[in-house]
């Protein structure tokens, strides 16, 4: 398959965990992924497992609009055009009562998982809204914070429910340009952030206890299933988690 013929997608936080995972899926699927994040180095490394022509490295910093604008001009001036983004950049605090989280916190995580979402999504369907033929998908990496909190946890908890918000209404929006975006809400997968939950967890209750965890692989074929849908059907929401995760009637 030539390079042109190849669907492009693209993944932010690419370097390692989810974004890594998905990376892989969507190779397998046929897709070209430009991989996306803050250090160079660590995309080199994570690229350097894939076979030429399979993926592309391009730095981003999802927090700052210039450099967001400055990404997806290289991609359209690469490309052409973009069929897939999944906003999966990141991060997390240490878990407080929200009485003595520092404003610090709560803005190091908004600027993240929910402005630098925004961005991206912002120019992505920019980019998709004019590209021949129109049109694209977007996949938003949510979580299952974005349905229920744990304790200690206002910055992320109210990011990821923002997400979900924004996830409708780019579906909304985007109807008439073909655009459709989901979004996916993984439970604990083994990454570096979800092994934690193996050494316990704050429950509702105070209670710590371990929780169970997913292989990150089923994370990174559940985004290629996403990204695979044929035009015209999307899937809104999708819930990935252990089956033995306190999740329903967590709280």
């Amino acid at each position: 398959m030539k390079q042109s013929e190849k669907k492009i997608a693209l993944i932010t936080g690419a370097g390692s965990g989810i974004g890594l995972s998905a990376t892989k899926a969507l190779v397998a699927s046929g897709f070209l992924v430009i991989m996306t994040g803050r250090n160079q180095q660590k995309l080199e490394q994570a690229a350097a497992g894939f076979a030429p022509g399979q993926t592309c490295v391009l730095t981003v910093d999802v927090t700052d609009p210039q450099s967001v604008t400055a990404l997806f001009s290289q991609v359209e001036q690469t490309f052409g055009r973009l069929d897939v983004l999944f906003n999966n950049a990141g991060n997390n605090v240490k878990e407080l009562p929200i009485e003595d989280q520092p404003v610090e916190d709560w803005l190091t995580v908004i600027n993240t998982n929910l402005t630098g979402t925004y961005l991206c999504t912002q120019a992505a369907v920019r980019l998709m809204k004019q590209q021949r033929p129109m049109g694209g998908r977007i996949i938003n990496n949510g979580s299952v914070s974005a349905q229920s909190p744990r304790p200690h946890s206002s910055p992320y908890t109210a990011s990821k429910h923002a997400i979900t918000g924004l996830t409708k209404c780019t579906a909304l929006d985007g109807r008439k340009y073909n655009i459709a975006c989901g979004q996916i809400d993984v439970g604990n997968a083994s990454t570096d952030m979800g092994n934690k939950a193996l050494a316990g967890r704050i429950q509702a209750d105070g209670e710590i206890a371990p929780e169970p965890v997913i292989p990150v692989e089923r994370v990174g074929e559940a985004v290629a299933f996403m990204a695979s849908q044929p035009e015209g059907t999307n899937i809104l929401t999708l819930t990935l988690m252990a089956s033995a995760m306190p999740l329903v009637g967590r709280g």
